[in-house]
């Protein structure tokens, strides 16, 4: 006679906690990451209600130039002043046929910030200029019509 083992009881649920070990690592490990994986600096951009899409400003050789609420320029995420900006953008746009810059600016910045950053972008040779905003989320629907109230005659 062969020996056969004793197979003791079996558990008839599934262990989660191994499982849930593991995606709680994983929501830490996302977490850390996804903070870092933005390419330029961030800005609360101006709001619009008719934005055109500019697909083009989200790729990763894209430049785009960003302007504070303190009146900081960064290109990409390197802090630069104005008067590097167009020997630092002709030197991107150099070798490229689309010589596009965008430019991301606060929707509280000085305007006149803006406006000086654009030149100093236009100085360097590039052919436009693309403005980045923020597209309105809000649907507005009309407000009911309102009904006058029954009289109690």
């Amino acid at each position: 006679m062969a020996y056969k083992p004793q197979v003791g009881a079996q558990m008839s649920t599934p262990n989660v906690i191994p499982m849930a070990d593991i995606m709680l690592v994983l929501l830490i490990i996302f977490m850390v990451v996804t903070p870092m994986l933005q390419k330029n600096m961030p800005v609360d951009m101006a709001r619009v209600d008719n934005a055109m899409e500019m697909q083009d400003a989200d790729k990763d050789d894209a430049v785009v130039v960003a302007i504070t609420r303190s009146g900081d320029i960064f290109l990409g995420k390197v802090l630069i002043r104005k008067d590097e900006i167009t020997a630092e953008v002709k030197d991107r746009i150099s070798a490229r046929l689309n010589k596009t810059v965008y430019v991301k600016s606060d929707a509280r910045a000085k305007y006149g910030v803006v406006v000086e950053v654009v030149d100093e972008i236009r100085s360097a040779g590039v052919d436009s200029v693309g403005l980045l905003t923020e597209k309105n989320e809000r649907t507005r629907t009309p407000a009911p019509p309102v009904s006058p109230a029954p009289s109690a005659d």
